[in-house]
């Protein structure tokens, strides 16, 4: 397993990871049911919603495959997971008003990709919105199997 520690300005309440090759466009996937679940997916990427539109804690692991749930879902308020393609060996881990070329890339094999994303602490948030101790914790792993996104809301978020 391969783990990253990044911080992501989620500016407009999301982050996005995609392809180095691909432009993924999130205007109609933001709908209102994506909005209230946490995640926007295209053909092209998966964009991540967030509680706050500050810089974000984000943990990201690759394993060789599947992972276990995680065990301990006290503080996780959602778990989503949805497909991802890799065709370029780069995924990018972007703020969607981020440049480009300062986004995190990291190296890893072409193929079908299963990303899981906990959502944690949702409810731990300043007033203004500003602060918070939300955090996103992305599960990947290659697959070959291509399935619909999956939505699992654990506890409302307020």
């Amino acid at each position: 397993m391969k783990e990253y520690q990044l911080e992501i300005f989620a500016d407009y309440f999301q982050f996005h990871l995609h392809d180095e090759n691909m432009n993924p466009n999130f205007g109609n996937a933001w709908d209102q049911f994506s909005v209230d679940n946490f995640l926007a997916y295209t053909s092209d990427g998966i964009g991540i919603g967030t509680v706050r539109n500050m810089d974000v804690p984000v943990t990201l692991k690759i394993y060789e495959s599947e992972p276990r749930f995680k065990e301990n879902l006290k503080q996780v308020f959602q778990i989503n997971e949805a497909d991802l393609s890799i065709i370029s060996g780069k995924l990018v881990v972007i703020g969607c008003t981020e440049y480009f070329p300062d986004a995190k890339r990291i190296v890893i094999d072409n193929g079908i990709y299963r990303v899981r994303v906990y959502y944690s602490n949702l409810d731990k948030r300043s007033e203004d919105g500003l602060e918070g101790e939300d955090y996103y914790e992305l599960d990947i792993w290659k697959t070959d199997i291509v399935q619909e996104p999956k939505f699992n809301r654990l506890k409302p978020v307020s």
